[in-house]
This record gives C-alpha cells, structure tokens and sequence, in this order.
C-alpha cells in the first residue's frame, strides 16, 4: 500500500484544480467529507483552498452503513447528508464544494438542492493522490470533451459493435447527454477528478441488443479485469440474460440479483472515454484500497456501459455496475467516434 502523506507535489495538483474551478481570494470553500474518507483528501483540499486565499470549512458526517443490504461501491451516490436540512444549506451557500465522501454526490438525491443554491461541486474521486496528479486536468481535454458532448446532443443513435461480438442500440432522442473535464468554474453544475467522459442518461426504453464483455474489459464495482467472457442481452433496458461460464459471469449474476429489484437490471448511462492520459492497465498497480477506477471510466476509447440509477428515465436503485469495455466501435447516426477503442480525430 502507497504512503498518504502530505507531498508537495499533490498540494500542488490540488491547488492546481481549485484554480482551474475558479476559486478566488474571499470564495467561500466548503470541504465535505465522512469518516471513512481517505484523510489525506480533505486535508489536501483544505491547505490548496488557504493557498488560494478563500475562506474554507471543514463538513465532516458519519458514514452510513446499511446492513440488511449487498455492500454498495461504486455508486456515485453517496447517503451521508441524509437529507439534513442545515448541512445541504451550507453546501448550497458556498462558491465550490470539494466532494471527498467516499461515493460522491453525483446521484445523491440532495445534489439537485446544493446546485439550486449556486454552489458548484468537484467530487475528488475516491483515489490515491498519486493517480489524481498523474491525471492532472490540462487545456486540451475540456474542448475535447465539449466537442464529443455536442455530438451526443445532436445524434438520435448510438450503435456499439465489437469483435467480441457486441451489438447493441441506444436511442438518444430525449436523452441527457453531458461531460465532464475534471473542473468546473459555473454556479450550479458539477464534475469530478479525473475526468474525460462523454456519456448520456438514456431516456425509458431506449437501449437494446447484445453487449459482450471480453477477456481484458472491467468490472468496477468489483475492480476486476474480466478473465472470461459475459454476454449481457439487453431488451428495453433491461438486461434479461447474464450469459458465461466462470467466475466472472457467476460474481455478476449474484451481485445483480442481491438487490432483489429489477432496476438493478436496467441501463444508468453510456459514453465513452476521452482521456489519453489515463490508462486501463492502471488497476493492475493498486491495492484495491487505493483505486476508486474513475481513470479505467475515462481511459481514450473505452465504452462505458452502466447499469442502476437513472433519473432520466425515472429510476433509482442503489445496485450499480461500471463496465467499461476495449476495442469496441461507436457510432452515432453512422459517422465512427470510436473505431475499434481508438477515439477518431
């Protein structure tokens, strides 16, 4: 396990990514975290924001645990507020939230309220600052990212196919598509670090087809390269089959079906990476306790396929999968984004 020790080099990204958020001398930097945050994030985030010269406070909530349910990762909906009245109320009032709960807000269902306020958010993924330093944010990814956004917004398809022998459909009319770069500078939005996506909630009913995950892809909620291949039959959202021999195949079927709802089964968002700097086999160099994945969700050229929440098309449920896949070709309306897991020019 890597050292969490206060490096200059990691205050430095810190500060770095609060600057590029717009904070200034006098901005009011709210640091939220719980007791199962790793420490060395809230402290990083409190000492870049007195760099800055802002006014910073420390929001500090026990973690909730839920025993009568499957343990949840890699949710992005982390339950701390508990809906408390005062402590949305500060977050609301505050010029950026610093995210450091272990899940993040990002489908929290208080998040709605604290954008509503004006606040702007940055969840600092749940990672060893190692990984956030390498994956620094640059000038070149947000133009990127806005481009590859525009292009979701104006599509009415998307079609992924793949040697493995994907094919699957996506309609995006009444689709929310959105992006992320790893900052933010406008009130009432918020992103994460690292990032580089490009994805869309689909509306109900809208994704359909075969997707196979290959030797090599992910399964983030359990952090683990796929040994043996699963093929997930998808109709109408749902997925209905969860075909394979193996461990892989065996460890999806239970989990998924843990949650005893069937929203678990459906479809939460799709995109695909765009950040050359981040890089699959990263997860093979970290303990399990040091690596939350949001490098192998942005790595350039993956597909991101997810399963659990999706407001969009109305539903919500705290079972959730991150899968993000190689070597795939994605379209949308026929012109290749994506061909064969290389982002296209």
């Amino acid at each position: 396990m890597l050292q969490e020790t206060l490096e200059p080099a990691w205050l430095d990204a810190f500060e770095a990514v609060l600057g590029r958020c717009g904070v200034q001398r006098g901005d009011t930097v709210a640091i939220l975290s719980e007791s199962q945050s790793r420490p060395v994030l809230p402290q990083l985030a409190r000492l870049a924001a007195a760099r800055l010269g802002a006014e910073a406070f420390s929001l500090v909530l026990p973690s909730a645990f839920s025993p009568d349910l499957p343990v949840a990762r890699s949710t992005g909906a982390s339950p701390v507020l508990r809906g408390i009245a005062p402590v949305v109320a500060a977050l609301a009032g505050s010029t950026l939230v610093v995210d450091c709960t272990v899940e993040g807000l990002m489908h929290a269902p208080e998040l709605p309220a604290i954008l509503k306020g004006g606040a702007r958010v940055l969840y600092v993924s749940n990672e060893h600052p190692e990984a956030l330093v390498r994956l620094l944010p640059d000038d070149k990814l947000e133009p990127l990212v806005k481009d590859h956004v525009k292009r979701l917004r104006g599509a009415r398809e998307m079609r992924v196919t793949s040697p493995a022998g994907s094919d699957l459909t996506v309609s995006l009319q009444n689709a929310v598509s959105g992006g992320n770069w790893g900052y933010t500078t406008r009130p009432g939005t918020v992103t994460h670090w690292p990032g580089g996506l490009a994805l869309a909630f689909p509306a109900a009913g809208s994704v359909n087809g075969t997707l196979v995950l290959a030797e090599g892809d992910v399964n983030l909620t359990f952090k683990r390269y796929l040994e043996r291949p699963v093929t997930l039959r998808v109709e109408n959202d749902y997925v209905t089959r969860i075909e394979g021999a193996g461990v892989d195949a065996d460890l999806m079927r239970s989990y998924i079906a843990a949650w005893g709802d069937r929203e678990a089964y459906a479809v939460s968002h799709v995109g695909y990476g765009l950040n050359a700097r981040a890089r699959w086999d990263s997860m093979a160099l970290y303990d399990k306790r040091d690596f939350n994945g949001t490098e192998l969700r942005a790595f350039a050229g993956n597909f991101l396929y997810s399963t659990g929440a999706n407001e969009v098309a109305g539903r919500h449920t705290p079972g959730h999968f991150d899968l993000p896949l190689r070597h795939c070709t994605v379209q949308l309306d026929g012109a290749t984004v994506v061909d064969q897991g290389k982002v296209v020019a």
